[in-house]
């Protein structure tokens, strides 16, 4: 499938990480290039620990962890996340169902203090998540065809020489004005990602610190994303990583998300 989701998926596929053999001498538009970014093997289900740290322009620190899943049934791919820890955001879960169509996003979040689900509307998508640096648009899917993409220049970024892709929505609502990839010319892994506000500002900037390959896939498991503008930061850390373990798709419901863990 082709999504961009936060976790295993969340932050591989915000930054529209990739693998895929790159061949010499080859010309790729920037679509071609994006196109193989998004198509990169993700497993049929994986399931992991996530630590998120939120670091204000103090430098004070907030660590929330996380137990999320991920499954592709083929035509949707679902994911879900419970909050461990601490006890203000306990029992929190957030879902995500992403469709290999021009469907929208389903999502919902299920707060323990109103013990009840909400669903995540359309006009919400700008909101951020938890009091993090990712808006709940940045949870879901963002598909090729939504934007139109250039490819601006080939630059080395930490050794590595990258391709930099532009994509502009063709929603002229869209949050974000455009937006910036690098993606690694040997491995096509996206390394960086710039997001640009209504004004075509700087907003926030996600970098990929660490990459390692479980199971035969690539997984993001240290990333950051810095509001520029808030000057204010948010760290997602992957361990336990399992990919492939034949998890039942009866864990992504409603229900399960008020059961929690």
């Amino acid at each position: 499938m082709k999504t961009i989701q936060i976790t295993t998926a969340l932050i591989a596929m915000i930054i529209a990480m990739g693998f895929s053999p790159y061949v010499t001498g080859q010309s790729l538009t920037g679509k071609q290039i994006i196109e193989k970014v998004y198509n990169r093997p993700t497993g049929d289900d994986q399931t992991s620990n996530l630590a998120m740290t939120l670091i204000n322009k103090s430098g004070a620190q907030r660590v929330r962890k996380i137990k999320q899943f991920t499954m592709d049934l083929g035509d949707v791919e679902k994911s879900i996340m419970f909050f461990l820890s601490p006890a203000d955001v306990k029992n929190t879960s957030f879902m995500n169902w992403t469709y290999d169509s021009d469907q929208s996003d389903d999502q919902w979040i299920y707060l323990p203090a109103l013990k009840k689900t909400k669903r995540i509307s359309s006009d919400s998508k700008s909101d951020y998540f938890m009091g993090s640096d990712f808006t709940y648009d940045d949870l879901g899917d963002r598909k090729l065809e939504d934007d139109t993409h250039k490819l601006l220049r080939e630059e080395t970024m930490d050794g590595k020489e990258c391709y930099v892709v532009e994509s502009v929505s063709k929603d002229d609502d869209y949050m974000y004005s455009k937006t910036l990839v690098w993606v690694n010319k040997s491995t096509f892994v996206g390394v960086k990602k710039e997001f640009y506000d209504e004004d075509e500002d700087l907003l926030k900037i996600l970098s990929i610190k660490e990459a390692e390959e479980v199971s035969g896939i690539w997984v993001i498991v240290n990333s950051e994303m810095k509001n520029i503008q808030k000057n204010h930061r948010t760290t997602i850390i992957l361990s336990n990583i399992q990919i492939n373990t034949g998890m039942s798709d009866s864990k992504f419901t409603e229900r399960m998300m008020m059961r929690g863990m």
